[in-house]
């Protein structure tokens, strides 16, 4: 299965759609919460919509937590989308102090500040927004800078350390929207939802496969 991409099955997400999307680009995936398929996949995709701590407890449920983890540390390429980057954290604040996966440093916090109230902002951030380029990644080849993607969250993720962050995008404060080191590449937004430039990312990530990112 060196080539296939295996969508992690937990009860929350958009596992379809995000299936559906690099099929359209041609892309062999399949959703499973098997531990054997998910740890013997060439890349791993873990999606999510909805809340942390939720999250958490179905991914322990179904003994997913630890697998999700051994294969990161095996260095195969994983992709995070939208809650699937918050879960990798220490912490989220979301109903209370919830722990995570740990894979990075850092917490997930709710927006919040006077410039919510004065522009009369939104929580949740909902809609198409920019991508601003931080540094030069490789699931992020051919994609201009100011790239607008489709975002849904109230919560952002705050790593402690900054080299990790990839874009930034701007609601009320200036927010981690995706972040990259080595095998791992994460969006806070929905690439499957994107429309032509979400694509491009999703089949960057599948033609990275079985390679791994500097």
């Amino acid at each position: 299965m060196s080539g296939m991409i295996a969508i992690v099955d937990y009860g929350m997400g958009n596992l379809r759609s995000v299936q559906k999307a690099f099929q359209k680009l041609g892309h062999e995936a399949i959703v499973s919460r098997l531990p054997g398929a998910v740890l013997a996949a060439g890349g791993v995709v873990l999606p999510g919509v909805g809340a942390f701590r939720q999250a958490m407890d179905n991914l322990r449920a179904f003994s997913l937590d630890g697998v999700v983890k051994e294969y990161v540390q095996s260095g195969k390429p994983f992709l995070g989308i939208c809650l699937g980057l918050q879960l990798l954290f220490e912490e989220s604040e979301e109903f209370g102090p919830t722990p995570g996966l740990g894979l990075i440093s850092g917490r997930v916090i709710r927006f919040a500040g006077p410039a919510f109230a004065e522009a009369k902002l939104k929580i949740p951030h909902m809609g198409w927004n920019h991508l601003h380029r931080v540094k030069e990644t490789p699931l992020l080849a051919n994609i201009p800078e100011g790239a607008m993607m489709y975002f849904v969250h109230s919560y952002h993720a705050v790593p402690e350390d900054p080299s990790w962050i990839s874009t930034t995008t701007e609601h009320g404060v200036e927010f981690v929207s995706s972040v990259c080191r080595e095998n791992i590449f994460a969006m806070q937004c929905h690439p499957e939802k994107s429309g032509e430039i979400g694509l491009r990312i999703l089949d960057n990530f599948a033609r990275s496969l079985p390679s791994i990112w500097g």
